[in-house]
């Protein structure tokens, strides 16, 4: 038997599902105002359940990116906090844990004005949220939103 396997990992898997269910939660909420309110509880439980580390610098990046955009609304997204402009994810947080990574990651979608010539970063290692960091992800997410 190989040890290379071909296909998602059972991380992977999960994190399908967890959208899934996101969609299926979302589809049964009522009002706009009442589905924007329950989602932002979804992240904040979502981020109180993550290990310590993750945790402390999921709550920094969301105090952040609430503060620097208060126009994207928070969500979840496969499972992991997210902040999405018109209806579409323009970042996420996603915890080293989620995929057993070493390091946690601030990533940006396609629609984040990040544009930076022919080639620019859209995601981010975080393996502390220090000052400077919280300022360059405000800095990021202000940029992104445009």
């Amino acid at each position: 038997m190989s040890s290379t396997r071909e296909g998602f990992t059972a991380e992977e898997r999960a994190a399908m599902k967890e959208y899934a269910q996101e969609l299926k939660t979302a589809a049964r909420r009522g009002s706009r105002a009442d589905k924007a309110a329950q989602e932002a509880q979804d992240v904040l439980a979502k981020i109180a359940e993550l290990p310590d580390s993750d945790r402390v610098m999921a709550e920094r990046v969301h105090a952040v990116v609430t503060a620097s955009a208060p126009s994207l609304a928070p969500r979840l997204w496969y499972g992991m906090p997210a902040y999405a402009l018109e209806g579409k994810v323009l970042c996420f947080f996603q915890s080293a844990e989620k995929f057993k990574a070493r390091y946690a990651t601030l990533g940006f979608n396609d629609p984040a004005r990040l544009d930076d010539g022919p080639m620019w970063a859209t995601s981010f290692a975080l393996t502390e949220v220090t000052d400077d960091v919280e300022a360059r992800i405000g800095a990021l997410v202000t940029q992104a939103v445009g």
